[in-house]
């Protein structure tokens, strides 16, 4: 008597991730668990990469400029039609919110990792997206979103209480916005906004709302199948700089369980109303009044996704490829429980003392920060070229732990462990954030650095002289020779990144 056994078809017959960097090797690594067969792009200047050597197949991509070869969809579907691809995620940055990029996909035959274009569309305009949020009751900031050039403008800012914050509709990432003290500012302000934001989004149209000076950026991670929308709790972004996350953690500490709660469910209902399909986030900001309004949705996975996955213990890219792939939510709300607290701190090869000037340079050598709960995100390895071509963040140091207290704990000293030499990054940064007594009590909000930049840059110097002695003495003692092993490990599982 002979038993037949079933074997389980993998999700997809092939994935191209259509990115580089640490989110491409996270991506790989959750295709490995999956044991879907993955395709990695690169430009030739990332030839050494180690996303190539692990990924089943690794195809050189053209353009004018690095970011550009990214950026060419039409090359993109042509490898995937060439390799036999049938899905591409994207990331984030890129082609991530890209609209066009996923209805391409779908008239080629192939499934977009990530939300529909109806929903990219609709959240990805900012002014469109307020309008719908506030249609359907959810608290939006004051505003005027009308045509700068209607004659009913300038009145309608009149009436409002400066400052004021001018953001492109388009926008993202800090990109085209500004703030704006007085009606005397606010021409030259939104002839400047509508310049960057044509050349950054291609859309010229900006909004003015009221900026909130002592408010926090607070998210929430939604994960919805078309029909069911759930909640994995939210996170604090308020750490920036230029309107830009340097450190995020989940939970926040300005919130208790009522306001979570209600904060929560906002966002849920958002998305229900979009009738969201993937992982999404809704931002908002909080006041110290207990206010919150409605910011954005980030239609993609975010940066800072791994503390969401550290405190719920969900892989969140997973569950993006299976909700691609046509099943329904394997989570209830009810299945998601809160367990400690997670910070992340995102390095960057910048002068964190100097403006965050983006640096550049060469890895010579990299010991990355090892221990229980701690979770490096990188892709770094020796010999690598860092330049401007790409965003300047290098790698995520996440650091899950029961409490708010060891989890900050945990991050300083993963910080202090961390040996990066050949390029300057915001590492010495990061931690006088961490240490400072305001931080530590939990007092933050999107104007933290401005607020404490004397505390934050004193004595910077010393470090990046430290790190020309220390990159000098490693030249002179060991040449040109590079030390250590950057492969990644292999994925398994949430909680198994090299601790």
């Amino acid at each position: 008597m002979t038993t037949e056994t079933t074997i389980e078809q993998p999700l997809f017959k092939k994935v191209l991730i259509a990115n580089r960097g640490e989110i491409a090797l996270r991506i790989l690594r959750c295709l490995q668990s999956l044991e879907i067969p993955s395709v990695a792009i690169y430009h030739y200047s990332e030839e050494r990469s180690p996303l190539l050597t692990q990924a089943d197949e690794a195809i050189e991509i053209i353009g004018d400029s690095p970011s550009a070869a990214y950026l060419d969809v039409a090359q993109i579907i042509e490898i995937c039609q060439r390799l036999g691809v049938d899905a591409v995620h994207p990331g984030y940055g890129f082609l991530s919110e890209n609209a066009k990029f996923a209805v391409a996909l779908a008239e080629a035959g192939i499934q977009f990792i990530g939300p529909t274009h109806q929903s990219i569309d609709l959240m990805g305009d900012k002014i469109n997206s307020r309008n719908f949020v506030a249609e359907r009751g959810f608290p939006v900031p004051p505003s005027v979103t009308m045509d700068a050039d209607s004659p009913e403008f300038i009145d309608a800012i009149k009436e409002m209480t400066f400052p004021l914050v001018v953001k492109a509709s388009a926008g993202g990432g800090g990109k085209g916005m500004s703030i704006v003290n007085s009606i005397d500012e606010l021409e030259a302000t939104l002839r400047v906004a509508a310049s960057e934001a044509e050349k950054y989004f291609g859309d010229k149209r900006v909004y003015v709302e009221r900026y909130f000076e002592s408010a926090r950026h607070i998210e929430v991670q939604v994960l919805g199948d078309g029909k069911t929308v759930i909640h994995l709790g939210e996170r604090e972004c308020s750490i920036q700089r230029r309107f830009q996350k340097v450190i995020e953690e989940a939970p926040s500490p300005a919130l208790d369980q009522t306001k979570r709660k209600e904060l929560c469910e906002a966002a849920v209902g958002i998305a229900q109303a979009a009738n969201y399909t993937s992982v999404g986030t809704v931002e908002f900001l909080y006041t110290p009044q207990g206010e919150f309004f409605f910011l954005e949705m980030n239609t993609r996975i975010q940066v800072e996704h791994p503390v969401t996955e550290m405190v719920y213990g969900v892989d969140l890219i997973a569950a993006q490829i299976k909700v691609a792939a046509g099943l329904p939510l394997d989570l209830a709300q009810a299945d998601i429980v809160m367990n400690g607290h997670a910070i992340e701190c995102r390095l960057c090869a910048e002068d964190a003392f100097n403006n965050f000037i983006p640096e550049t340079g060469k890895v010579l050598f990299l010991k990355e920060p090892a221990g229980e709960g701690i979770r490096f995100d990188s892709s770094l390895y020796s010999g690598q070229d860092i330049t401007t071509s790409f965003d300047p963040m290098l790698a995520k140091l996440v650091v899950h732990a029961a409490t708010r207290e060891e989890a900050i704990a945990g991050a300083i000293q993963g910080l202090k462990d961390l040996v990066l030499l050949g390029v300057n990054s915001n590492c010495e940064f990061l931690i006088k954030v961490l240490e400072h007594p305001a931080f530590l009590s939990g007092d933050i909000d999107t104007g933290f650095i401005n607020t404490y930049s004397e505390d934050l840059t004193a004595n910077g110097p010393e470090k990046d002289q430290l790190q020309a002695v220390l990159s000098a003495t490693y030249l002179s003692d060991r040449e040109t020779t590079l030390l250590n092993d950057a492969t990644p490990q292999p994925y398994t599982a949430i909680g198994h990144w090299r601790n």
